[in-house]
C-alpha cells in the first residue's frame, strides 16, 4: 500500500529533530564567507498574521539559499517590543500590565514561529524590553549626547490627541499618526531631539552606493529634501530676517514678507493696531496641522504685522504678513514673497491686492505665476541675463556685499525622540537646578523601568513616570544635590535603530556590541521587510551607524547593504485585510489543514515577491497538491540505475540554474513554478537516485520538513540542510538534437533528427531536401513558411 502525504507527522518530527540537533545555531566567526540576511523584527502586539509569514518565510528560503551555497549565514529574530502597541493593548483590558502583555504574547510568537520551520538561530534572540538590551539603548543616547547629536528644547511638535504624545515629522506625515490614524495638532513642548539633520548631506550621498529598490531610494532623497540656494538677510528695525530661497534671480520681484505664526519675532513686529487681529489669526494658525497649511488647494490666508521689511538689494521697503503656508521648520521661518514667480505668492497677492512684479520673462502676470526660467527683467543691473547666470550673478553680489551667501538647505528635521507614555527606555538624564541637564553614570546603567500599576498617559508634557516619586526623585550626579529624573520614555524607533548590531552577540553583558564580531558580521548583507518604514526605521538606522562610526566604535557606513521589500497580501476579496471586512486569513488554520511547508511553498508561488497580491484559497489547495505528488512521486518510487535519460538530465541542469539564478533574486515564484515543471516531466518515468537527492536539495529552502524526509528515505545523510546547493553543467543546458516535425499545407510529411538552434532558412533547406517533401512541393512555389524553432516547420505552397 503506498503511503500518503502527512505534513504534521512528518513537521513535528524534523522540528523536533533539528532543536536536538542545533543544525541551525550559526558559529560566531569561521573560514566560511559571512552572509547576514535579517529580517525586521515584528512587534509582540498579538499572533503572527499571514503578513508576517509573508516577510518571513521567502526570506527564510533565501537564507536557507546562501547556507546551502556555503556561505556561514546569521538569520536571527528578536521582538521589537516596547512603544504604543502593547500599551494601548494593555490599557484596552483593565487588568493586564504593558509588560505581562507583551511577554505572554513573545511566547505565543515564538511557538508560532517555531512552527514556520525557519532556521532561526534562537540563541540569538533580542527583546528590546529587556533590560539586558534597553541598557544599551540608553548608552547609545547618552553617547549621543556627550557629542551634541542629542539635546533637549521647546519647539511646536506633532501631538496625536489619541495616542497623547508627540510624534517626529516623519510619523505625522500627511497630518495623520502613523500608528492610530487620528489628525495629529501642533502643540509647544520640551522635548529631546537626536541631530539627524547633522547626517543630511551623506544620508543623502549613501544612498548612490546601496542595493536598494530604487522607489525606495527616491523616498529617502525626497525626505531629506535638498535644495540648493541662497541665504538673504533682509531687514526689520535691527533685526536680521533671513531667507532661504532657491530663486535668488527673482529678488527684485519681491513685493511682501510672509512670517509663520509661531515665529518668535511676530510679537514684537506686530503693532499696536494690528495685535489683536494678528494675536487670533496665530492662535487659530496654530491649531492646524502642517498638512492644512501646505495644501495647494487651500485659499491662503494673512494677516498684515503692521511693520515693513527692507529688500538689502535694491532698499525697497516691503510689508510683512503673518502668514500660515509658512512653517517654522523650514528654511528660517521667512519667505519673500515673488508672486509674479510662485504660485502662492501669487494667489496671496491677488487676494491682498500686492503688486506683483515681472522679473522673469516667458509668462503673463495678469493670468498665472509664471515658475519657469527665462531672461532677467526690471533687475536693475542684472537685467538681460539668463535666469541660471543670473543666480550666480546675484549670488556673488550678496556675498560681496555681506547681505547673503550660497546656502543649501534641507527638508529634514531632527528626529524628535521623547514620547510621553509610559512602554518604552527611559532617558537616562537627570535634571538639576545648579547643573542643568545631566546624563546618568554609565556606571548605573540601566534605568530600571519601574513597573507601575498606573500607567495611564497624563496629556500633558510630563509622561506617567512623573506619578512615580520613587523613579523621579534623585540626586545630581555632578553636585550630589536634589534632582529629577527625565519621565519621557524613548521613540520605539530608537530601540530599532541599532538592533542589528546586537544579534552578534545578543548576550554580551559588558557592551553593546564586540569589535571583532562588527568586522565580521556587518553590514547587513540582505534585508527584509516592509516599504513602511522607507523614512522611519531606515533613514533612524542609517543615522545611528554614522553617528557610531563617527565615535569609533564601527568601521562601516551603512547598515544595510540590500534591501528588498514584500508585497501586501490582500484578502480573497482583493481588499486590505481587516477582521471588520472578515477576510484575515488566519496562518495557524492553514498550518493545521494544510501543513507548514504548503504556506510555505504558496507564499512563494503565489505572485512576485515584491508586489503581493490577493489571498486565492484554490491557490493554496494547489500547492498542497504540488507537494503531495512530489510525496508520493519519490516516496514509492523504485530507482533506476545506470545514467539518467538525456532528456532528463538536461532538464535537471536547467532546473538547476534556473532555481538558483531566482534565488539569489528573490523571485520564488518562478522558482517554485521550475520545480514543477521538472516533477511534470519525469512523473510516468524512472530516474535516478542522484537526480531524485539533487531535487530535494533543490525544494529543501522551499520545504524543509517534506525534502528532509525524502532525503533521508533516499539514504541520505543528516541532514539534507547541511547539504552543498547543486551545481549545474553549462555543457549539459545544451539540448543538441530534436525531432523537427515537417508538414506541407498544414500536413504532416516528415519527421526529422536535427540540431537544436537551425535558422529558418537552414531548417527550410533541411525540410526540402526530404525524399517525403519533395513530392508535395515539387514543381510549386513556397508562398510561406512558418517556423516553430526547433519543433516544427510548414511550408506553404501555391495551389
Amino acid at each position: 500500500m503506498k503511503k500518503r502525504y502527512d505534513p504534521k507527522t512528518i513537521e513535528i518530527k524534523w522540528q523536533k529533530e533539528w532543536k536536538e540537533k542545533g543544525i541551525y545555531h550559526t558559529p560566531q566567526r569561521s573560514s566560511q564567507k559571512k552572509y547576514y540576511c535579517l529580517v525586521m523584527f515584528p512587534y509582540p502586539s498579538g499572533d503572527l498574521h499571514i503578513g508576517h509569514w509573508y516577510n518571513f518565510a521567502p526570506a527564510d528560503v533565501h537564507a536557507r539559499y546562501m547556507r546551502m551555497k556555503g556561505r556561514n549565514v546569521l538569520f536571527p529574530i528578536g521582538f521589537d517590543a516596547f512603544g504604543l502597541p502593547a500599551e494601548n493593548a494593555a490599557m484596552k483590558r483593565s487588568n493586564l500590565h504593558p509588560s505581562d502583555w507583551t511577554q505572554n504574547n513573545i511566547k505565543t510568537m515564538t511557538v508560532q514561529l517555531e512552527h514556520m520551520g525557519a532556521m532561526y538561530d534562537w540563541d540569538r534572540v533580542v527583546d528590546t524590553s529587556n533590560p539586558s538590551y534597553y541598557k544599551w539603548t540608553q548608552w547609545m543616547f547618552i553617547q549621543l549626547y556627550k557629542k551634541g547629536l542629542a539635546y533637549k528644547t521647546m519647539a511646536p511638535a506633532n501631538w496625536c490627541p489619541q495616542c497623547q504624545t508627540v510624534l517626529a515629522n516623519e510619523q505625522a506625515e500627511n497630518g495623520v499618526c502613523w500608528r492610530c490614524g487620528s489628525e495629529v495638532t501642533r502643540k509647544d513642548i520640551n522635548q529631546w531631539f537626536f541631530k539627524i539633520t547633522a547626517y543630511a548631506e551623506e544620508l543623502l550621498d549613501g544612498l548612490h552606493e546601496l542595493d536598494w529598490p530604487e522607489k525606495t531610494k527616491l523616498m529617502q532623497k525626497n525626505w531629506i529634501g535638498k535644495s540648493v540656494g541662497a541665504r538673504i538677510n533682509f531687514t526689520w528695525k535691527q533685526e536680521i530676517l533671513p531667507v532661504f530661497t532657491t530663486r535668488p534671480d527673482t529678488i527684485f520681484g519681491v513685493t511682501f514678507m510672509a512670517i509663520a505664526p509661531e515665529h518668535p519675532l511676530v510679537p514684537s513686529m506686530t503693532t499696536k493696531d494690528q495685535k489683536k487681529v494678528v494675536e487670533e489669526y496665530v492662535q487659530v494658525s496654530r491649531k492646524e496641522t502642517e498638512t492644512e497649511r501646505l495644501s495647494t488647494d487651500r485659499e491662503k490666508t494673512g494677516v498684515f504685522t503692521g511693520s515693513y521689511a527692507k529688500n538689502p538689494i535694491n532698499g525697497k521697503e516691503i510689508p510683512i504678513y503673518v502668514a500660515d503656508y509658512v512653517l517654522q521648520s523650514y528654511g528660517y521661518g521667512v519667505v519673500m514673497g515673488v508672486p509674479a514667480h510662485d504660485q502662492r505668492d501669487y494667489d496671496f497677492a491677488k487676494k491682498y491686492d500686492l503688486p506683483i512684479v515681472e522679473v522673469v520673462s516667458g509668462g503673463d502676470s495678469k493670468k498665472e505665476a509664471w515658475e519657469g526660467e527665462g531672461k532677467l527683467v526690471n533687475s536693475g543691473e542684472f537685467t538681460g541675463f539668463t535666469s541660471v547666470d543670473g543666480r550666480k550673478k546675484i549670488i556673488a553680489f550678496i556675498e560681496k556685499k555681506k547681505i547673503g551667501n550660497a546656502e543649501i538647505n534641507y527638508r529634514i528635521r531632527d528626529w524628535l525622540v521623547s514620547r510621553q507614555r509610559y512602554w518604552g527606555a527611559p532617558i537616562p538624564m537627570i535634571h538639576c537646578k545648579t547643573c542643568g541637564w545631566v546624563p546618568v553614570p554609565e556606571s548605573d546603567l540601566p534605568v530600571l523601568l519601574p513597573r507601575i500599576s498606573d500607567f495611564q498617559p497624563t496629556g500633558t508634557e510630563k509622561g506617567p513616570l512623573v506619578k512615580s516619586k520613587e523613579f523621579v526623585e534623585t540626586s545630581c550626579p555632578t553636585c550630589g544635590g536634589k534632582a529629577e529624573r527625565e519621565t519621557d520614555t524613548m521613540d520605539t524607533f530608537v530601540d530599532s535603530s541599532w538592533y542589528f548590531l546586537r544579534y552578534p552577540n545578543s548576550n554580551l553583558s559588558e557592551a553593546a556590541f564586540d569589535e571583532k564580531e562588527m568586522k565580521y558580521w556587518l553590514p547587513v548583507d540582505m534585508y527584509v521587510g516592509g516599504a513602511e518604514h522607507t523614512v522611519l526605521h531606515l533613514l533612524y538606522s542609517r543615522f545611528f551607524t554614522k553617528a557610531l562610526r563617527d565615535m569609533g566604535y564601527l568601521s562601516f557606513d551603512e547598515p544595510f547593504r540590500a534591501l528588498r521589500h514584500q508585497g501586501i497580501i490582500l484578502g480573497p476579496d482583493r481588499q486590505k485585510m481587516s477582521k471588520s471586512r472578515g477576510n484575515v486569513i488566519n496562518p495557524d488554520e492553514l498550518v493545521e489543514n494544510f501543513g507548514t511547508d504548503t504556506v510555505r511553498t504558496y507564499l512563494c508561488f503565489m505572485s512576485q515577491y515584491d508586489q503581493g497580491g490577493p489571498w486565492d484559497p484554490q491557490g493554496i489547495s494547489g500547492s498542497y497538491r504540488f507537494l503531495g505528488r512530489v510525496y508520493m512521486y519519490f516516496e514509492n518510487r523504485k530507482y533506476s540505475s545506470g545514467l539518467e535519460e538525456k532528456d532528463v538530465e538536461r532538464l535537471l541542469h536547467k532546473t538547476i540554474k534556473k532555481v538558483g539564478d531566482d534565488m539569489a533574486s528573490f523571485k520564488f515564484n518562478t522558482a517554485v513554478a521550475s520545480l514543477m515543471e521538472f516533477l511534470n516531466l519525469i512523473v510516468k518515468r524512472n530516474i535516478t537516485k542522484e537526480t531524485a537527492r539533487t531535487y530535494f536539495l533543490l525544494l529543501a529552502p522551499f520545504a524543509p520538513h517534506l525534502a528532509e524526509e525524502l532525503w533521508k528515505n533516499a539514504g541520505g545523510q543528516f541532514s539534507v540542510h547541511t547539504k552543498m546547493w547543486p551545481e549545474y553543467d553549462e555543457k549539459k543546458l545544451q539540448e543538441g538534437e530534436k525531432e523537427l516535425v515537417i508538414q506541407v499545407n498544414g500536413k504532416l510529411r516528415d519527421t526529422l533528427q536535427v540540431k537544436v538552434g537551425l535558422t529558418k532558412e537552414q531548417a527550410q533547406k533541411i525540410a526540402s531536401l526530404s525524399e517525403r517533401v519533395k513530392a508535395h512541393i515539387q514543381g510549386k512555389k513556397i508562398r510561406k513558411v512558418i517556423y516553430i524553432p526547433d519543433t516544427l516547420i510548414n511550408l506553404v505552397t501555391e495551389d
